[in-house]
Protein backbone atom coordinates (compact mmCIF):
# COMPACT_ATOMS: atom_id res chain seq x y z
CA UNK A 1 0.00 0.00 0.00
CA UNK A 2 2.91 2.30 -0.87
CA UNK A 3 1.33 5.45 -2.18
CA UNK A 4 2.06 8.99 -1.07
CA UNK A 5 -0.17 9.88 1.85
CA UNK A 6 -0.41 12.30 4.76
CA UNK A 7 -2.20 11.21 7.92
CA UNK A 8 -4.63 13.71 9.46
CA UNK A 9 -5.13 13.23 13.20
CA UNK A 10 -8.29 14.43 14.90
CA UNK A 11 -7.76 16.39 18.15
CA UNK A 12 -8.18 15.28 21.73
CA UNK A 13 -11.08 16.83 23.62
CA UNK A 14 -9.93 19.40 26.14
CA UNK A 15 -12.11 19.70 29.21
CA UNK A 16 -12.06 16.18 30.59
CA UNK A 17 -10.33 15.01 33.79
CA UNK A 18 -6.90 14.43 32.24
CA UNK A 19 -6.76 17.84 30.57
CA UNK A 20 -7.77 19.49 33.85
CA UNK A 21 -5.03 17.51 35.60
CA UNK A 22 -2.47 18.64 33.02
CA UNK A 23 -3.49 22.31 33.17
CA UNK A 24 -3.76 22.54 36.95
CA UNK A 25 -1.37 25.24 38.17
CA UNK A 26 -0.23 23.06 41.07
CA UNK A 27 0.64 20.05 38.84
CA UNK A 28 4.26 18.98 39.30
CA UNK A 29 4.65 16.04 36.89
CA UNK A 30 7.02 16.33 33.93
CA UNK A 31 4.59 17.13 31.10
CA UNK A 32 2.69 19.73 33.14
CA UNK A 33 5.95 21.47 34.07
CA UNK A 34 7.15 21.45 30.46
CA UNK A 35 3.80 22.81 29.27
CA UNK A 36 4.09 25.75 31.66
CA UNK A 37 7.69 26.28 30.54
CA UNK A 38 6.82 26.20 26.81
CA UNK A 39 8.55 22.89 26.10
CA UNK A 40 5.69 20.44 25.42
CA UNK A 41 4.61 19.29 21.94
CA UNK A 42 0.99 19.02 20.81
CA UNK A 43 1.42 15.31 20.06
CA UNK A 44 2.46 14.39 23.60
CA UNK A 45 -0.12 16.76 25.08
CA UNK A 46 -2.94 15.12 23.13
CA UNK A 47 -1.56 11.65 23.89
CA UNK A 48 -1.73 12.44 27.61
CA UNK A 49 -5.24 13.86 27.38
CA UNK A 50 -6.69 11.22 25.04
CA UNK A 51 -4.64 8.24 26.19
CA UNK A 52 -4.79 5.08 24.09
CA UNK A 53 -6.55 6.65 21.09
CA UNK A 54 -3.99 9.34 20.35
CA UNK A 55 -1.04 7.14 21.33
CA UNK A 56 -2.30 4.70 18.72
CA UNK A 57 -2.41 7.45 16.09
CA UNK A 58 1.16 8.53 16.79
CA UNK A 59 2.49 4.96 16.75
CA UNK A 60 0.62 4.11 13.56
CA UNK A 61 1.73 7.18 11.62
CA UNK A 62 5.29 6.65 12.79
CA UNK A 63 5.34 3.24 11.11
CA UNK A 64 3.25 3.84 7.99
CA UNK A 65 3.99 7.47 7.10
CA UNK A 66 4.77 7.95 3.38
CA UNK A 67 4.45 11.67 2.70
CA UNK A 68 5.91 13.48 -0.32
CA UNK A 69 9.35 15.00 0.17
CA UNK A 70 9.29 18.06 2.41
CA UNK A 71 5.81 17.33 3.80
CA UNK A 72 5.25 15.99 7.36
CA UNK A 73 3.89 12.42 7.45
CA UNK A 74 1.16 13.47 9.89
CA UNK A 75 -0.69 16.67 10.72
CA UNK A 76 -2.90 17.29 13.74
CA UNK A 77 -6.23 19.13 13.46
CA UNK A 78 -6.00 21.77 16.21
CA UNK A 79 -9.06 23.97 16.88
CA UNK A 80 -8.30 27.61 16.15
CA UNK A 81 -4.84 26.84 14.74
CA UNK A 82 -5.62 24.68 11.69
CA UNK A 83 -3.18 21.87 10.88
CA UNK A 84 0.08 21.53 12.81
CA UNK A 85 2.81 18.91 13.05
CA UNK A 86 2.66 16.68 16.18
CA UNK A 87 6.09 18.09 17.14
CA UNK A 88 4.75 21.67 17.34
CA UNK A 89 5.43 23.22 20.75
CA UNK A 90 2.45 24.74 22.55
CA UNK A 91 2.37 27.20 25.40
CA UNK A 92 -0.01 26.93 28.33
CA UNK A 93 -1.92 29.99 27.07
CA UNK A 94 -2.25 28.47 23.57
CA UNK A 95 -3.72 25.29 25.03
CA UNK A 96 -6.25 27.34 26.97
CA UNK A 97 -7.19 29.17 23.76
CA UNK A 98 -7.63 25.88 21.90
CA UNK A 99 -9.98 24.69 24.64
CA UNK A 100 -12.25 27.68 23.96
CA UNK A 101 -12.76 26.92 20.25
CA UNK A 102 -15.75 24.61 19.65
CA UNK A 103 -15.07 21.90 17.04
CA UNK A 104 -18.01 22.74 14.80
CA UNK A 105 -17.93 22.96 11.00
CA UNK A 106 -20.13 26.09 11.22
CA UNK A 107 -17.81 27.87 13.68
CA UNK A 108 -15.59 30.33 11.75
CA UNK A 109 -12.90 30.33 14.47
CA UNK A 110 -12.47 26.60 13.89
CA UNK A 111 -13.36 26.31 10.19
CA UNK A 112 -11.31 29.13 8.65
CA UNK A 113 -7.81 28.23 9.95
CA UNK A 114 -8.57 24.58 9.22
CA UNK A 115 -9.66 25.21 5.64
CA UNK A 116 -6.71 27.58 5.08
CA UNK A 117 -4.17 24.95 6.13
CA UNK A 118 -5.90 22.14 4.25
CA UNK A 119 -5.56 24.17 1.05
CA UNK A 120 -1.90 24.97 1.80
CA UNK A 121 -1.15 21.30 2.48
CA UNK A 122 -2.74 20.32 -0.83
CA UNK A 123 -0.51 22.82 -2.65
CA UNK A 124 2.63 21.55 -0.91
CA UNK A 125 1.93 17.84 -1.31
CA UNK A 126 0.74 17.95 -4.92
CA UNK A 127 -2.18 16.37 -6.79
CA UNK A 128 -1.05 12.76 -6.40
CA UNK A 129 -0.97 12.76 -2.61
CA UNK A 130 -3.80 11.16 -0.68
CA UNK A 131 -4.92 11.91 2.85
CA UNK A 132 -5.93 9.43 5.55
CA UNK A 133 -8.17 10.75 8.31
CA UNK A 134 -7.53 9.04 11.63
CA UNK A 135 -10.65 10.34 13.29
CA UNK A 136 -14.41 10.22 13.20
CA UNK A 137 -16.30 10.53 9.92
CA UNK A 138 -19.69 10.19 11.64
CA UNK A 139 -20.25 13.97 11.42
CA UNK A 140 -18.94 16.68 9.12
CA UNK A 141 -16.83 18.47 11.76
CA UNK A 142 -13.65 17.23 10.05
CA UNK A 143 -14.85 15.92 6.72
CA UNK A 144 -16.62 19.04 5.38
CA UNK A 145 -13.42 21.08 4.94
CA UNK A 146 -11.34 18.06 3.98
CA UNK A 147 -13.72 16.87 1.27
CA UNK A 148 -14.04 20.41 -0.07
CA UNK A 149 -10.33 20.37 -0.94
CA UNK A 150 -9.32 16.71 -1.26
CA UNK A 151 -12.50 15.13 -2.62
CA UNK A 152 -12.01 11.45 -3.46
CA UNK A 153 -8.40 11.61 -2.26
CA UNK A 154 -9.64 11.72 1.35
CA UNK A 155 -9.51 8.21 2.81
CA UNK A 156 -10.07 6.55 6.18
CA UNK A 157 -9.48 3.06 7.62
CA UNK A 158 -12.44 0.84 6.77
CA UNK A 159 -12.08 -0.96 10.13
CA UNK A 160 -12.86 2.26 12.02
CA UNK A 161 -16.57 2.00 11.18
CA UNK A 162 -18.50 0.98 14.29
CA UNK A 163 -15.50 1.15 16.62
CA UNK A 164 -15.18 3.47 19.61
CA UNK A 165 -12.11 5.58 20.26
CA UNK A 166 -10.35 3.09 22.54
CA UNK A 167 -10.92 0.23 20.11
CA UNK A 168 -9.46 2.31 17.30
CA UNK A 169 -6.46 3.19 19.44
CA UNK A 170 -5.82 -0.43 20.32
CA UNK A 171 -6.19 -1.45 16.69
CA UNK A 172 -3.63 1.13 15.53
CA UNK A 173 -1.15 0.14 18.24
CA UNK A 174 -1.45 -3.48 17.17
CA UNK A 175 -0.93 -2.58 13.52
CA UNK A 176 2.16 -0.54 14.40
CA UNK A 177 3.54 -3.48 16.38
CA UNK A 178 2.88 -6.07 13.67
CA UNK A 179 3.58 -3.68 10.73
CA UNK A 180 0.28 -4.76 9.14
CA UNK A 181 -1.30 -1.67 7.64
CA UNK A 182 -5.06 -1.12 7.62
CA UNK A 183 -7.07 -0.96 4.38
CA UNK A 184 -8.27 2.51 3.39
CA UNK A 185 -11.43 3.51 1.56
CA UNK A 186 -12.70 6.86 0.30
CA UNK A 187 -14.71 8.97 2.74
CA UNK A 188 -16.83 10.26 -0.13
CA UNK A 189 -19.82 7.93 -0.44
CA UNK A 190 -18.73 5.69 2.45
CA UNK A 191 -21.01 4.22 5.12
CA UNK A 192 -20.35 6.42 8.13
CA UNK A 193 -22.07 4.29 10.75
CA UNK A 194 -22.04 0.56 11.28
CA UNK A 195 -22.48 -2.25 13.76
CA UNK A 196 -19.85 -2.50 16.45
CA UNK A 197 -17.26 -5.11 15.40
CA UNK A 198 -16.06 -7.87 17.78
CA UNK A 199 -13.62 -6.82 20.48
CA UNK A 200 -9.96 -7.09 19.61
CA UNK A 201 -8.40 -10.32 20.78
CA UNK A 202 -5.32 -9.92 22.99
CA UNK A 203 -2.25 -9.74 20.78
CA UNK A 204 1.10 -11.34 21.38
CA UNK A 205 3.69 -9.03 22.86
CA UNK A 206 7.05 -8.98 21.12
Amino acid sequence: MRFERVFLLSPARIGGPRSLMLMREQAEFDLALRLRNGAAAIGEIYAFISGLYFRGKLAYTGVFGAAPSGVPPAMVIVPGMGLVSPETILSYDQLQSIANVPVDADNPAYREPFLRDVALLDQQAGPNCRYVLLGSIATDKYTRALLQVFGERLLFPAEFVGRGDMSRGGLMLRCARTTEELAYIAVQGATRHGNRPPKLKPGRQK
